[in-house]
């Protein structure tokens, strides 16, 4: 079992100022278990203190080191460089910001215009239900549940949404839909029609092109796919 490994990464590099991009290589020696966000900031202190990237939790509970890496989108917090070697067969690396928004410095983007979207659907409860348990805590059967919970598992990382090839498109994102259907699907809420005003407009549902991309790449295993499927469907 090797140790280290020498890596190549091509790094996508904006300059805000001059509004130049470019890549920029970087070879360095990295141990076999450091994550990808280990290795950019070894980059930082070994080669290039300017070179800019994010994250913010580094337990793949925050979504913000999203980047492309040769083509997929990942958690660079979560990608250790003996599977990447493993799963991309190569020690080169071709690193680029996520798409879903524009680049602010290097592979740094602006996630506030990303969640733009998000923050369209209204994530959280806009009229609530009844609880027919007054005076008490409004309880969920876990039979009820179940059919939703994977989805309440997004991170909106926008992995979903960078690989998704409907969404630079006008399609409101793959991730922006399950936050939508968990709430239509909570006991909770009563603002279903509303919801259902949006995921079927047309930057809806119908804009999706069922690729399944959006399984493929979420790091959280959700089967994204299926759940913009029960909103087609109308099953939930």
């Amino acid at each position: 079992m090797k140790e280290s490994y020498s890596l190549v990464f091509n790094i996508k590099r904006y300059d805000p100022e001059t509004r130049k991009s470019w890549f920029q290589e970087y070879r360095i020696e990295a141990g076999r278990i450091l994550r990808f966000t280990d290795v950019l900031r070894k980059i930082n202190k070994e080669l290039d203190p300017t070179l800019s990237w994010n994250s913010s939790c580094e337990h793949a509970q925050c979504g913000s080191c999203s980047v492309v890496i040769n083509g997929r989108p990942m958690l660079a917090c979560e990608l250790l460089v003996e599977n990447a070697v493993e799963y991309f067969g190569t020690t080169t690396f071709r690193i680029e910001p996520i798409t879903v928004a524009p680049a602010l410095r290097d592979l740094v983007v602006d996630l506030e215009k990303a969640y733009d979207r998000v923050h369209r659907i209204r994530p959280f409860v806009i009229n609530p239900s009844r609880n027919p348990n007054q005076g008490q805590e409004y309880r969920i059967s876990p039979r009820v549940m179940e059919r939703y919970l994977e989805a309440t598992r997004c991170i909106n990382c926008f992995c979903c949404a960078t690989a998704c090839i409907s969404s630079h498109k006008g399609f409101i994102g793959p991730n922006a839909v399950i936050a939508s259907l968990v709430r239509i699907m909570d006991p909770r809420e009563d603002a279903t029609e509303e919801r259902l005003k949006l995921l079927y407009s047309n930057e809806g549902v119908y804009r999706c092109h069922t690729s399944m991309a959006c399984s493929n790449v979420c790091p959280k295993n959700i089967d994204v796919a299926h759940f913009i499927g029960m909103v087609k469907d109308g099953d939930f």
